[in-house]
């Protein structure tokens, strides 16, 4: 089974993989399978989001979806799910898997991934001084 084949089975049936829609839940889920893979799995998805942006930033993926699912929401990172009803966070996981889904068709063309990186080596580099 490849990686988009098992994140597509995750969105169809969250049930089975003992996702309840939450997004902490769907974070823990996503970070703890990508251990299992010794970060195989979303390895280049942070920098994919920082390119995908278009500005520098710290932030770790979870914080950055969590920025696009909920543009207006005040606060960064998890201050994001503070007022969230369980139908916003259900958004936010199904944005999580579709990013994850669309980073994955990049991950997987070496050409696009090198585009992507190279994009993000542009984008963390100081402007230039002279």
């Amino acid at each position: 089974m490849s990686d988009k084949e098992f994140i597509e089975g995750v969105g169809a049936r969250p049930g089975l993989y003992g996702l309840g829609g939450s997004y902490r839940g769907a974070v823990m889920f996503l970070t703890g399978f990508d251990e299992a893979r010794s970060g195989g799995l979303m390895r280049g998805f942070t920098e994919w989001l920082v390119v995908r942006r278009g500005e520098r930033t710290s932030f770790g993926w979870p914080a950055l979806v969590l920025d696009e699912a909920f543009p207006d929401v005040e606060g960064w990172g998890w201050n994001k799910l503070e007022d969230s009803t369980q139908q916003k966070e259900q958004e936010a996981v199904e944005l999580l898997l579709s990013l994850l889904l669309e980073f994955l068709a990049v991950r997987d063309e070496v050409t696009a991934l090198a585009r992507m990186y190279a994009q993000y080596d542009a984008l963390q580099s100081p402007p230039d001084a002279s």
